[in-house]
Formats: structure tokens, C-alpha cells, sequence
């Protein structure tokens, strides 16, 4: 069996395995019988049903760790699949099944970098480590999250992590991700007096109090972002107000919002900026705020570096790095781990209908993972 089909088999034993969040269905205990072969040591952290797994083979020299989840979104209305969405197919060079991009396919793909590496070279510096979560898909509060506590409780410190999120945009390796914008939510209530419409003069609409205030929130200049990130944004994501009747003022209105964040902001200057203008405005309002995640950030430095030229031996291209797209679990690595990067297959097809992956991207996002090793844990 050639090591590249060995990647396609792993993949395909992964997304047979029915782990729709915050279910692992098996996926990790197919990683550990083949670490086990390697003499990692695993920790299994079990939590509110979600299933984590830590994983270590430690020498001396820095710590590289490959993280990533075995938990998938719902494959959705199964009528709009061509195939069974845990069945893998190949077809037309492409492998199809829920989580062949995101990500089974890069957990396929570094579980056999490393395999190869080892085998190659046994007596190599510095330590490996593998952190798969059963809950990225979720809230991801019982998941990656943990593992972190885990591990700041273990005084273990990540020198170079790797998350196998799939960054590419047209082609394997067009893109990779140095940082995450922040994301903060925010549930506001402006409070007003209900009544009957033809007596406004007894309540107070929240409706016609609302608008200036919220168009001086919107038309802010939140900062300029800076050479890593866009500047941040604001968008209004729901509004809602009255019972649905057309004779009743309503007495609560209720926004939904949420900022996307760089560095050059922190939760609490911008829940201040908030706060003074709806104050500013007179209102009687509440927030529920939900600090989905801070902005995290790997400057230009060694294993961007290592990742660019690996990229640019394997498939003959520049690579850009990019802080763009949602949340993830960089978020909370980052308290771990002082350089993280994500890498893996195109994005296009992911958590829609007939996901796939091109199979001879798998095979190059192998090797690239192992180039990446090698250049970081041997002389």
C-alpha cells in the first residue's frame, strides 16, 4: 500500500463515522490505535459528552502540535445528496463525504505526515502532539477549550500548533490563516411603555426611540485595523419588536448584533463605546453580552515562514497569509501555544450538500505537513 492511499484510507475510515457534533462516533480511537504504534502518550478528556483527545510523544526540544475536530455539521436534507454523506465515494478524482474537507481529511493527512516522519526518523528532537475536540462544530465549550485548562494544568506550553482547517480558497495552498478576528455578541432590549396606538400619548414605542442611537453605532469608526487585520466591523444581525398586532405600541425592541474584532480593540473598549452612546441617547436598555472569542495573532516569524516555504516546495506557489473568515479553536489554543497557524484543503464545498475533497490534495497536504515537521524538528 502506498503512503498516499494510506491518507485516502484514513480519510475514508473517518468520515464513515457518523460524529456529528458533539458526537466522535469512533474517530479518535482510529487515531490512537495508530499512535499507540509510536509510543504517544494519550489522554482521553470526556466532558458533557464531548470527547477530547491529547496526545504526546515528547523528546527534547520544542513541542509541535497538530490540532484539529472529528465532529462534523449535520449532513442536512440527505435528498440533495448525490451519496450517502458517510459513505465515502471516490468520483472524478474527488473524494466525497461530510467532513472530507472540514476536516477529516487534514486529521487523515497529519496523522500520516507524522507516521511517515517517525518512521523516518526516530531519534528526531522535539515533541509531537495531536489535540482532536468533538466539539468545534458546537458551542465548544466542553472541547478545545478543555483541553487548554488541561494542559495549562499540566505546565505543557505548545511552541508550534497547526490547525487543520481548510484555508484554501482556489487551489491547495493559495491561503493560510495567521490569526482570527475577535467576535463579540450582543442581545440588546430597549425598554419603552406598551399601549394602544391611539393613545401614544400613554406609552413610549422603543420602536421610534431606537434609530439615532443605533445610527450612530453603526456609522462608527471602530479603528483602522492594522497590517494583519481589516478594520473592525459592526452588522445588526436581528431586530424584533410587538406581538404582531397592528393596534399595540410594543414595549420592548430587541437587537441582535455582533462585532468583528482586530487587535487594535479589546471586548471592553468596545462594550464602553456602546454603552456611552445608548446613555448618551437617554434609553433604558439592557445587554446580554457573549464573547464568542478574542482576536489572536501569529506575526511573521518561524513557522509562518516554515509553512510558506514548505507550501511553495511542494506546490511551486506563494501562499498568502490572511486573519479573514469565522471564529476558531485558535481562539483558545492561543492560550497555549505562542505560534499558531491553520492550514488545510479548499474551502469551497464545506457544510453544504455533496462535500468533497480533490484526492491528490490530500496526498500534497501530507507531504506539505511533513515538510513542515521535518524543517522544525531536525537540523
Amino acid at each position: 500500500m502506498s503512503e498516499k492511499s494510506l491518507t485516502l484510507q484514513i480519510a475514508k475510515k473517518l468520515i464513515g463515522c457518523k460524529s456529528v457534533t458533539p458526537e466522535d462516533a469512533g474517530c479518535q480511537n482510529l487515531l490512537i490505535e495508530e499512535l499507540k504504534k509510536f509510543d504517544f502518550q494519550i489522554q482521553t478528556i470526556v466532558k458533557n459528552g464531548v470527547t477530547n483527545l491529547f496526545a504526546i510523544r515528547e523528546r527534547k526540544g520544542p513541542l509541535l502540535a497538530f490540532a484539529g475536530h472529528s465532529d462534523v455539521v449535520p449532513a442536512g436534507n440527505l435528498d440533495q445528496w448525490t451519496t450517502d454523506p458517510f459513505i465515502p465515494i471516490e468520483s472524478n478524482g474527488f473524494l466525497y463525504g461530510r467532513g472530507s474537507s472540514d476536516m477529516k481529511g487534514s486529521i487523515a493527512a497529519f496523522l500520516v505526515a507524522t507516521m511517515e516522519f517517525l518512521e523516518e526518523n526516530p531519534n528526531h528532537d522535539g515533541s509531537i502532539a495531536f489535540i482532536i475536540t468533538s466539539d468545534e462544530e458546537g458551542p465548544a465549550n466542553y472541547g478545545t477549550k478543555i483541553v487548554c485548562d488541561y494542559l495549562k494544568n499540566k505546565n505543557i506550553e505548545i511552541d508550534y500548533c497547526i490547525v487543520g482547517e481548510p484555508t484554501s480558497e482556489k487551489e491547495l495552498g493559495d491561503m493560510f490563516k495567521n490569526g482570527r478576528r475577535g467576535s463579540l455578541s450582543g442581545n440588546l432590549t430597549i425598554n419603552g411603555i406598551q399601549g394602544h396606538v391611539a393613545y401614544p400619548h400613554l406609552a413610549n414605542n422603543p420602536i421610534h426611540l431606537a434609530p439615532e442611537a443605533l445610527l450612530e453605532i453603526i456609522n462608527i469608526k471602530w479603528d483602522n485595523g492594522n497590517e494583519y487585520f481589516p478594520p473592525t466591523t459592526f452588522q445588526i444581525s436581528n431586530i424584533h419588536s410587538g406581538n404582531g398586532a397592528t393596534n399595540v405600541i410594543p414595549g420592548e425592541l430587541e437587537i441582535k448584533f455582533n462585532l468583528r474584532f482586530s487587535t487594535e480593540n479589546t471586548p471592553e473598549s468596545l462594550k464602553s463605546k456602546i454603552h456611552s452612546i445608548l446613555e448618551k441617547h437617554n434609553l433604558n436598555y439592557n445587554i446580554e453580552w457573549i464573547l464568542n472569542g478574542d482576536p489572536f495573532l501569529t506575526k511573521t516569524g518561524t513557522l509562518t515562514d516554515t509553512l510558506s516555504k514548505s507550501i511553495k516546495e511542494e506546490l511551486g506557489i506563494e501562499s498568502k497569509m490572511s486573519t479573514s473568515g469565522g471564529t476558531s479553536d485558535g481562539r483558545f489554543l492561543t492560550k497555549v501555544s505562542k505560534q499558531i497557524v491553520e492550514f488545510g484543503p479548499c474551502n469551497e464545498t464545506i457544510h453544504k450538500v455533496n462535500e468533497c475533497v480533490k484526492i491528490t490534495d490530500l496526498a500534497k497536504l501530507k507531504n506539505i505537513y511533513k515538510k513542515v515537521i521535518e524543517k522544525l524538528l531536525t537540523k
